[in-house]
């Protein structure tokens, strides 16, 4: 598909009678930008916040029929899966409500693995954009760790933690615009039997559901 959609932008083109110069570009010294510097309401999202997750609505509108899920991790390449499967299965859990909205689920062990793993800090908000691919004949989320939206929080004497409604990105963001776009090719290049580690999670009656779109901005 993607060697196709050139060819119907460049046929539109025609179509009209456009002039079309052709050049033989180079993406060698290229860089791809980044979605999270772009306003993504509707991207599928997880958000890591107070030692719970949730996955946004947009993640549960893309699978409409699926109510369980696993978490996989690629601890070398800092990516997280997120795979829809069967109550049954092994460390599967409710990833939303009745409602089909998104349920916050306490997981204080998992939440502590990642921040350490990833050098986060716990008092602070992360959020990681996510695309559905398909691997291995199934449809999963995929998430890279090492691409966080970070919503800092502070804490003032006689005052409530205030969380930063401005995300800041990681420090190695700064001096550049994104990924080159070989190394942009490679990122969604995923086998869910390779280096990944399934984490189970144990819902809670205590998980609180809230109204997702109005807190994750």
């Amino acid at each position: 598909m993607q060697n196709e959609e050139p060819l119907i932008i460049q046929n539109n083109l025609l179509n009209q009678q456009e002039e079309i110069e052709e050049l033989n570009l180079d993406y060698q010294n290229y860089q791809v930008v980044p979605a999270e510097y772009f306003a993504h309401l509707f991207e599928p999202s997880i958000t890591f916040n107070f030692n719970k997750i949730y996955l946004n609505t947009a993640c549960i509108k893309k699978l409409p029929s699926i109510e369980y899920v696993q978490l996989l991790v690629n601890p070398e390449e800092r990516k997280l899966a997120v795979r829809p499967c069967n109550e049954e299965e092994k460390d599967s859990f409710k990833w939303c409500t009745a409602k089909r909205k998104p349920k916050h689920i306490s997981c204080r062990v998992f939440f502590g693995k990642v921040m350490e793993l990833m050098d986060w800090n716990c008092n602070y908000r992360y959020k990681l954009l996510g695309k559905l691919i398909k691997s291995n004949d199934e449809y999963l989320f995929i998430f890279d760790l090492k691409t966080p939206e970070i919503y800092v929080r502070t804490i003032e004497d006689g005052e409530k933690p205030k969380v930063s409604r401005r995300p800041i990105f990681p420090d190695e963001w700064q001096h550049q615009f994104g990924l080159p776009v070989t190394e942009h090719r490679k990122q969604m290049q995923v086998n869910i039997f390779k280096g990944y580690t399934v984490f189970g999670i144990t819902n809670k009656k205590e998980n609180t559901e809230h109204k997702d779109e109005q807190q994750e901005h």
